[in-house]
């Protein structure tokens, strides 16, 4: 297969070496704005550099393109690639805002050409095995979730104001995860948010730590906690608790949290200090599952409507935060037509 990869910053460089590894890719070929940072990794990986983007999406030039260009290059790259009939993998986001959203989903509803979003929790083995203990019956009847993304240290400055919020940029993860483990729908929210770090947060009109209730369409309550700020490590884990059982993932030997009960050892490990280690295993099995997408074997796992649907949940939580009120999904979607 010849795959192409737009974007080579630390994601991108990350996402060629796990398609440099594939069997199946015979040639990988990269583009970014930066041309250096693009040879760099070419080098690194095996890989070839073109200049032209336009040139890349020739119809039948690649079996497939993976995006991980900046944020706002994304609807336009999927686009392009459905248009020329090439399977399109794009980190989320699918756009900036909503509307624009909407208006790749609109254009590639109707295609035969399949886009994989990169949510990458699907793919990870704890997600996965939660999602299975509460569809085979191990966990009876759930009736509560809980979802918790905390950051060892804040992203910079620079990043925030252009990052969508931390609902959007990080807490999207959460609400993708929860609608994909749980196979609900979310209904309405109520978020709370606060600034307890650095002033960047408050001046670009964001928050560093979150909490919210959400109910799912079945009534199921979520809560979810969230912080820029966590000490003790990158936390992430996601807690299903059913009438015959209870699960959580995240926690195991490199969990970031300790146990205040005298004797207790749990965990031994050092924590993750970011997400790259922590989910390293879920960016490959990704890609893997990209490929067998292009090449036809399955259908995409995770869908531009997917991705609408979290962002529209971040979205809710967002506007709760900001107007201080419970908001309906129904509020922030948008019209039909």
């Amino acid at each position: 297969m010849r795959i192409g990869l737009v974007g080579t910053g630390r994601i991108g460089a990350s996402h060629a070496a796990a398609l440099a590894a594939r069997p199946e890719v015979s040639e990988l070929v990269l583009s970014d704005v930066d041309r250096d940072r693009a040879a760099s990794v070419a080098a690194t990986v095996g890989a070839t550099v073109v200049d032209d983007i336009d040139t890349l999406l020739t119809p039948g030039g690649l079996d497939g393109l993976v995006v991980a260009a900046a944020t706002s290059a994304h609807a336009k790259l999927i686009v392009s690639g459905v248009r020329a009939g090439i399977p399109v993998f794009c980190e989320k986001p699918v756009a900036p805002d909503v509307a624009e959203t909407v208006e790749v989903l609109r254009e590639v509803a109707g295609a035969d050409t399949p886009v994989q979003i990169g949510f990458m929790r699907r793919f990870d083995p704890g997600y996965t095995r939660a999602r299975h203990a509460l569809r085979d019956g191990t966990l009876g009847e759930l009736h509560r979730v809980h979802a918790v993304t905390c950051d060892a240290t804040p992203p910079p400055a620079e990043y925030v104001p252009h990052s969508g919020g931390i609902f959007r940029d990080c807490h999207v993860h959460d609400f993708d995860a929860v609608r994909w483990v749980t196979g609900r729908e979310f209904a309405e929210v109520q978020a709370f948010g606060a600034n307890r770090g650095a002033a960047y947060f408050a001046e670009a009109g964001d928050v560093d730590t979150t909490a919210a209730v959400l109910r799912m369409d079945d009534q199921t309550v979520v809560t979810l906690q969230g912080s820029r700020y966590n000490g003790a490590g990158y936390d992430v884990r996601l807690e299903l608790a059913g009438s015959e059982g209870t699960v959580a993932v995240g926690l195991d030997d490199r969990s970031a949290l300790v146990s205040a009960e005298p004797g207790a050892e749990f965990p031994r490990g050092e924590p993750f200090r970011e997400f790259w280690p922590r989910f390293t295993p879920a960016y490959e099995a990704e890609i893997a599952e990209f490929l067998r997408v292009a090449n036809g074997e399955v259908a995409s796992p995770c869908t531009v409507e997917d991705a609408l649907e979290a962002v529209l949940v971040a979205d809710a939580a967002d506007r709760s935060m900001r107007e201080g009120r419970t908001v309906r999904l129904s509020e922030v979607r948008p019209e039909e037509g």
